[in-house]
């Protein structure tokens, strides 16, 4: 059970209540040992619910329940359980998908993602990183994954005084990961790789983005070739380009493992690359821009807004009559009604006048919960000249 009663502000159970995880530290009274799971009471001392506690983070406590439960190994197999069964609910039969995402499974600070018969857990707070033998006994007992794959490498954890680490928690790692998404193979490095291994929140986007694609393709931020694969199969030709050597290794190996040869890989600095062609008058008829966050903070907003602003005008110079623009962000920083009017005005910078065909946002295995806003971090638009 709890091991400490912790009080909250006003301001704080008023957070709870109106249905969102996190406490900050301005708002508790006492402490507890780090990563412990306490009893979360309001300001007048009646119950708000169980919370796994952070000894250095501003985010002080993570609401695990709204209840007095013990946070044993029960509660995490019942918890992963669920989260698996919410993705057989959606008939998600992807080789690679996320099995836990988080806040929006109910399950702060830990992640999931499934590749094959290999799983790869973030812990991303003191709770979670505590609990990790309890989330692998539960792995194993659940699924008998071959491997089980420690990514603790996000900057995340400094918040919290853990140390970045990589490592295998259970099983054996063959010498090449290989799954299957939206029908191709992809070679997964879940201890090397962006990530966890891959990109799977773009993996519905990648399918949108194909319907729309034609002609003559650029994919820009490429990594290990996601958009530039599935454009592959509807354009004449993709060029896919990226600032890093090894992501473009991993992107060429994906596309001869799947008899791809219309993609020509470039390994070059994106807002160079663009200014450029856009002086040399080149034109495309479909143009990818899925850049890394450019706000990865709240006061880092200002600044990525000229970056978006910048790299959309770029892009839209090079885009042809009725060409396709997909333009996303990964920032949760980043509305998407700002991205909308960050490309508005870039349109307009660049004498263009563009129709939204789609406005999509991260793939169903990450859900969205209504309450929690950081849930929702990704938004791609799919638009038309």
């Amino acid at each position: 059970m709890p091991s400490s009663e912790l009080r909250l502000t006003r301001k704080g159970a008023e957070r709870i209540l109106s249905g969102h995880p996190w406490v900050f530290a301005s708002d508790v009274s006492g402490d507890a040992s780090p990563g412990a799971t306490v009893s979360v009471l309001d300001h007048k001392g009646r119950p708000l619910g169980t919370a796994h506690y952070s000894s250095t983070s501003q985010i002080r406590l993570r609401i695990l329940d709204r209840q007095a439960i013990p946070v044993n190994r029960q509660f995490y197999f019942d918890r992963i359980q669920a989260a698996a069964r919410h993705r057989e609910f959606l008939g998600i039969s992807s080789g690679a998908y996320r099995l836990v995402y988080s806040e929006a499974d109910l399950l702060p600070g830990l992640i999931v993602d499934r590749y094959g018969d290999c799983y790869v857990i973030q812990a991303l707070s003191q709770g979670m990183d505590r609990a990790t033998d309890l989330i692998v006994s539960c792995l194993v007992e659940l699924f008998s994954p071959q491997a089980i794959v420690a990514r603790n490498d996000s900057p995340t954890r400094k918040k919290e005084d853990l140390p970045l680490e990589k490592k295998l928690l259970h099983g054996s790692l063959s010498d090449e990961q290989w799954i299957t998404m939206n029908g191709l193979r992809w070679k997964v490095e879940p201890l090397e790789g962006q990530k966890t291994g891959l990109y799977l929140d773009q993996r519905e986007n990648y399918v949108a983005a194909a319907r729309y694609g034609h002609g003559k393709a650029l994919d820009c931020f490429t990594s290990t070739g996601g958009f530039a694969l599935h454009l592959a199969g509807r354009c004449e030709t993709v060029e896919a380009v990226d600032s890093s050597s090894s992501s473009l290794a991993v992107a060429r190996g994906n596309a001869e493992a799947n008899n791809i040869g219309n993609v020509a890989f470039k390994e070059a600095d994106v807002f160079d690359l663009l200014a450029g062609y856009a002086a040399a008058g080149r034109r495309f008829d479909t143009v990818i821009l899925d850049p890394p966050a450019f706000a990865k903070s709240r006061s880092a907003v200002a600044g990525a807004l000229r970056g978006y602003r910048d790299i959309n005008t770029r892009a839209l110079k090079l885009l042809s009559p009725r060409g396709i623009l997909v333009s996303c962000s990964c920032s949760h920083h980043m509305a998407e009604s700002a991205l909308l009017e960050v490309i508005a005005r870039a349109a307009l910078d660049a004498g263009r006048s563009m129709r939204i065909l789609e406005r999509r946002t991260q793939a169903q295995d990450h859900p969205i919960l209504l309450t929690v806003p950081e849930t929702h971090y990704l938004k791609c638009l799919v638009l038309q000249a």
